[in-house]
């Protein structure tokens, strides 16, 4: 395979293999009251995002691994406390805001991580990191300095998810062109079908939309250059792209009320087959391959496409918005922070183990799935992410806290009509500009 230029802005990475595949073809809490020995026992505690309710297959994995090391180390009890992805972002603002953080907890990459670096809140790595582990690239985007402050978990790709058989209902097909997909969403409508759905009141759901539109008219260098300042967000390509959002928008492409849906609630109209699209990263594979919780007849009837190229438009179709997920982090004041490590060690290799085929997730870790017995559309979906040009890094993570929140805002704002794309890209460029 090529050497391919990838993670634009962030990283460069060499996925050929990093995998061999197969063939080739809301909250939940246990009693966590400090970080001291309690009943002779090291306590951890830990905190993450995978609800059992909404994200079982990832809740399953982290639940038997903590089972796995505490009867390897009797001597250590890891406490959890399980909060949605939202919630979660709010509560770890709230402790470390007191320096509270817990020993163990889940971080993003690269400008998400960097304030807990710069604060002395996250402990370096690079005592239980061990480089060849990982697929190339991904310990790089939560290393600061040639350090690195976390351990991933996860890396996504994230394509357009839709139901094969609302589409063969209309004589659809899936598109590659960006006319063509908005032939299916102007059918859909006149079908009084919802064509996408969209949880918009976490708003990076819709900063995806806004990332593939730039990437695909402007290609990966324009929105990547506004955000290093390299460039403008008053760039034509990034307001044409948002201005590609408003026709969406005007048209009725999306769910009605997607400004007040989470995303957890606007994927339970693609889950109940009341939206005919929904584009999300690969972690949501395991609803579509792996879970017991999903009828068989409905994973049937999932397929996916890639986000369609835009004619004279700069993007490539292999070019995906994604990169790392999540990693683990330990917290710099911990009191345990040796146990903390050897936990988080543990978990990251456990999970590399099991997440593949247990959830049908893709690890950051290097994993041999060629004797697994694989779901197609995971293999489909490894296949492509092998053969990917490029993967940006998701905008609001390369951000700083206060330019992504700017950011985050404004998708809102103007997939809700409170601003027009000019104003949209104005606001964006003035935040950039006065943080330098």
């Amino acid at each position: 395979m090529k050497k391919k230029k990838a993670f634009s802005a962030v990283m460069t990475m060499a996925l050929a293999g990093s995998l061999v595949l197969a063939g080739c073809s809301g909250s939940d809490s246990s009693s966590s009251e400090g970080s001291e020995s309690s009943s002779d026992k090291t306590v951890v505690k830990m905190m993450h995002l995978w609800p059992e309710g909404s994200s079982n297959a990832q809740y399953t994995i982290v639940d038997d691994i903590i089972k796995s090391y505490e009867e390897a180390n009797p001597d250590v009890d890891i406490q959890t406390e399980i909060l949605g992805n939202e919630q979660y972002k709010e509560k770890i603002k709230v402790l470390s805001a007191s320096n509270e953080l817990p020993d163990v907890g889940i971080s993003w990459a690269a400008g998400y991580m960097k304030p807990f670096v710069e604060g002395n809140m996250f402990a370096p790595l690079d005592d239980v990191a061990q480089p060849d582990r990982f697929v190339a690239g991904t310990l790089d985007a939560f290393s600061v300095d040639g350090k690195p402050y976390a351990l991933p978990l996860e890396l996504n790709i994230t394509p357009v998810y839709y139901n094969k058989e609302i589409f063969e209902k209309h004589n659809l097909e899936a598109p590659t062109t960006y006319d063509e997909f908005v032939n299916v969403v102007d059918t859909l409508v006149e079908n009084d079908v919802t064509p996408i759905t969209l949880g918009n009141k976490d708003r990076w759901t819709g900063s995806m939309w806004y990332m593939y539109m730039a990437d695909r008219i402007g290609g990966p260098e324009a929105l990547n250059n506004a955000i290093n300042r390299t460039g403008s967000f008053e760039d034509p390509a990034l307001v044409q792209a948002a201005e590609e959002l408003k026709s969406l928008v005007d048209k009725g492409a999306f769910v009605k009320g997607f400004n007040g849906l989470s995303n957890d609630e606007a994927k339970g109209y693609f889950m109940n087959e009341q939206a005919a699209m929904y584009l999300m990263a690969t972690w949501e594979l395991p609803n579509y391959t792996t879970s017991p919780d999903v009828a068989q007849e409905f994973k049937d009837k999932v397929g996916y496409f890639k986000f369609p190229t835009v004619e004279g438009g700069k993007g490539d179709i292999d070019s995906y918005v994604g990169g790392p997920g999540v990693g683990l982090f330990v917290a710099e004041q911990s009191k345990v922070k040796d146990e903390a490590k050897a936990f988080v060690s543990y978990l990251v290799d456990e999970w590399g183990k099991r997440s593949v085929v247990d959830a049908g997730v893709i690890p950051a870790t290097v994993v041999d799935t060629s004797s697994a017995d694989l779901d197609q559309m995971y293999i489909d979906i490894l296949n492509d992410l092998g053969n990917a040009t490029n993967l940006t890094l998701y905008a609001d993570v390369q951000m700083s806290a206060g330019v992504a929140d700017v950011h985050l805002n404004q998708i809102q704002a103007l997939f809700g009509g409170q601003s027009t794309p000019e104003e949209f890209a104005k606001t964006q460029e003035e935040a950039l500009a006065a943080e330098k």
